[in-house]
């Protein structure tokens, strides 16, 4: 689903440009020019926000910011970086993690946190799960199903 609908769909509005280098500072990026950049050794990444929704019911917005580099996220080709809305417009790093962030929302941990599945080259992907501190792995699956 394209950014422009996705936010249409959650009927969020899209971050101003002061809100977007909050939010990628917050992720850990750097200012390289006109973009933020997770990947230093890398001079065509560039950070965006992949998702931009409340995630856990708690009324604030929650993104999640990627950006491609196979230099710096090898195989899997692509990083991210969770982000939790916190009050006053501040940002709370929440999980960061070389692949692509998948959010399960069916399945659930501490404080409603949705489960995450960090996708990559193969077919059993690791699933982390909020347990109220940090967000850890809690099992493996493919398509749904646990891995053997």
């Amino acid at each position: 689903m394209s950014f422009a609908l996705l936010i249409a769909a959650t009927m969020m509005v899209a971050p101003s440009a002061t809100e977007t280098d909050a939010m990628f500072a917050a992720a850990g990026g750097m200012r390289r020019g006109k973009t933020w950049t997770l990947c230093r050794e890398d001079p065509r990444a560039a950070l965006r926000i992949d998702l931009i929704r409340d995630l856990n019911g708690d009324g604030r917005t929650d993104v999640i910011v990627v950006e491609d580099s196979a230099r710096c996220s090898g195989n899997a080709g692509s990083s991210f970086v969770l982000l939790a809305g916190q009050p006053g417009g501040k940002w709370k790093k929440m999980l960061g993690s070389s692949g692509v962030a998948e959010v399960l929302d069916q399945r659930r941990g501490a404080d409603n946190w949705p489960d995450i599945s960090v996708g990559g080259p193969g077919f059993c992907f690791p699933v982390m799960r909020w347990n109220g501190r940090a967000y850890v792995n809690h099992r493996r699956e493919y398509l749904g199903k646990p891995c053997r």
